[in-house]
């Protein structure tokens, strides 16, 4: 498949970075944090955004989407990572939306996507238990229990988990090594939610759950049977922050470009001394490696390729291996300044810490990239 944007695409991408420049700039973060923002994004914002269509984006028609694919959406994520927009996008359309699309049964599909395709309803997803990503270490518990389930654990690191109506809980039954998927009221009896404020200035929040009772159709697929269809889903939401990595990794090196060639030292611009040019440029071209990168893996989600697992190990690793180099950079580049404040350039460093360990950081990416490839 030819590594190019189809007509629609490249439109959807144009409208999109026009938008959030126009209406969610740096600044708009900057704002979120200092004022304190109970919800940590726009609302008004979000509705616009679903106004256009773009919660919809990877929805199916039949429930309310628009079925335009994911490699629509990375072009989405993109810009957002170049304005470092904090939405719901990935909490509940990249990860809620997907999960629920891939195994949810036909009355859930019916009853949530809808709702996620307009903007009405956060989705948490509540799998993380433990400060490094560890997918398979699940110590949430459940039990059966009149007409349901009882569900106790913690969960830590939910994206939105503070701001969402539903959260989608892993867990184990005694005795049994298969992980279940459950949809769970975020303010059902029994569930405690503790917001952390992350350094990007982006929500989480710590689980606890407590002998929650949910009924028998909030079970999501088979019992025992969510392992395969959580990583599914991590893999593709993997795959789609590596889009948002992608444009916060390009507009960090576009605003150190535009300082070496503003800054001047003895007379001249900065930018004319040889080693900072030979620095630039290898940041230059591991961005443009990335970019072939995000746009294959993308594709390969639509169209349905066999590797995914391996598309998104490769494509989480390199980038966050060059989102480290490029935000480390331009720290450097803009020397003592780009520590304060007063910049903006810190925001994306910031942003590249957090994102680079959502989903498993480079060490968990390459370690699984070996073993899929039989090292």
């Amino acid at each position: 498949m030819a590594l190019v944007l189809t007509e629609e695409q490249s439109m959807l991408k144009s409208s999109a970075k026009e938008f959030l420049k126009a209406r969610t700039p740096v600044s708009a973060l900057r704002k979120l944090r200092d004022d304190k923002s109970e919800t940590g994004y726009d609302p008004a914002i979000w509705s616009q955004m679903a106004e256009m269509g773009w919660a919809a984006l990877t929805i199916p028609e039949s429930y309310g989407g628009m079925d335009f694919g994911y490699t629509g959406l990375g072009q989405i994520l993109e810009e957002t990572g170049k304005t470092l927009t904090a939405s719901p996008l990935v909490s509940t359309v990249l990860l809620g939306a997907t999960l629920l699309n891939k195994g949810g049964t036909d009355s859930q599909k019916q009853q949530l996507l809808p709702a996620i395709a307009e903007g009405k309803i956060i989705i948490g997803l509540a799998s993380e238990e433990t400060s490094m990503h560890r997918p398979n270490k699940i110590d949430a518990r459940y039990m059966d229990a009149a007409d349901g389930y009882t569900i106790s654990g913690k969960k830590v690191g939910v994206l939105d988990g503070n701001v969402a109506k539903l959260l989608i809980v892993s867990a184990k039954k005694d005795g049994d090594s298969g992980t279940s998927l459950f949809i769970v009221e975020a303010n059902a009896p029994g569930v405690s939610i503790e917001r952390t404020i992350m350094m990007d200035s982006r929500n989480s929040a710590n689980i606890t759950l407590n002998n929650v009772k949910v009924d028998k159709g909030n079970l999501i697929g088979q019992e025992g049977e969510g392992a395969a269809l959580l990583e599914t889903t991590m893999d593709i939401a993997r795959i789609g922050l590596a889009a948002e990595m992608l444009g916060t990794m390009q507009e960090a090196f576009d605003r150190t470009i535009a300082y070496l060639k503003e800054r001047q030292q003895f007379g001249v611009p900065i930018g004319v001394f040889q080693g900072l040019q030979h620095r630039a440029a290898i940041m230059y071209m591991e961005i443009e490696n990335c970019r072939s990168l995000v746009l294959a893996a993308l594709q390969a989600v639509d169209a349905g390729a066999p590797n995914i697992a391996e598309m998104a190990s490769l494509a989480k690793a390199k980038l966050g291996e060059t989102i480290k180099l490029v935000s480390n950079e331009a720290i450097q580049m803009y020397g003592g300044i780009g520590m304060t404040d007063d910049e903006e350039i810190g925001f994306f460093l910031k942003r590249a810490r957090v994102v680079q360990q959502t989903l498993g950081d480079y060490n968990y990416h390459l370690d699984r990239y070996a073993k899929i490839k039989g090292y």
